[in-house]
């Protein structure tokens, strides 16, 4: 068992060394200006072993995501007794502005805003991070679930998980343009207040 534990780590090991090698060179050169082959001399493996990690040079990078799939239909789950759906991942969101989780938008490390506009800007990293989208969508309907019909739990993940990609941009086009997190915290929260407020009480007439 203690074998086990101990090549798991190494393998962890492994595996963040090579995505950490491979984003410094992203950043650095550009998605589209760093091979596979660079990755794997940089991370001095060779090449059958990176994709034993990664299986395309697109997961060295997008793997960070998937650190967040599915999270909005885990926060559905676990939430409090007497809570709603919505006042849960409202009350989510809210404290990931406060921690400057990157997913909000609201980090304004110079990697972390490299690293978005990174994947912002390169198409084939934005088309799989679509992919994703699609994945926590299925996943929260089905979190949402009864009392809801299928198609209205759809329509209803859709909508709050566009929210909240929106409100992630808008921060993120904030503090690329110069603007520091905590200058830039307080209207966060106000936005994503009023777009919480939105979903749950619709368009004003």
């Amino acid at each position: 068992m203690a074998e086990i534990g101990l090549r798991e780590r190494k393998r962890q090991r492994t595996h963040d060394a090579v995505s950490a090698a491979a984003i410094a060179l992203f950043l650095e050169r550009g998605f589209d200006g760093v091979s596979v082959a660079d990755v794997a001399a940089a991370a001095e493996i060779s090449k059958p072993t990176l994709f034993r990690y990664f299986p395309s040079k697109e997961d060295l990078v997008l793997h960070r995501f998937a650190d967040h799939a599915g999270e909005a239909a885990r926060v559905v789950r676990a939430r409090p007794a007497g809570l709603t759906p919505l006042g849960a991942l409202h009350a989510h969101f809210l404290d990931g502005l406060a921690r400057r989780d990157p997913v909000t938008g609201l980090n304004d490390h110079p990697q972390v805003l490299a690293f978005h506009n990174m994947v912002f800007s390169t198409p084939s990293l934005s088309a799989r991070v679509n992919d994703y989208i699609g994945r926590d969508e299925e996943a929260l309907a089905e979190a949402l679930g009864p009392p809801l019909d299928a198609l209205t739990a759809r329509l209803a993940a859709a909508q709050i998980l566009a929210a909240q990609r929106v409100l992630a941009r808008e921060n993120w086009r904030r503090l690329s343009t110069g603007s520091t997190a905590d200058s830039v915290c307080e209207s966060a929260k106000a936005a994503a207040d009023n777009a919480f407020r939105l979903l749950t009480s619709g368009l004003p007439a």
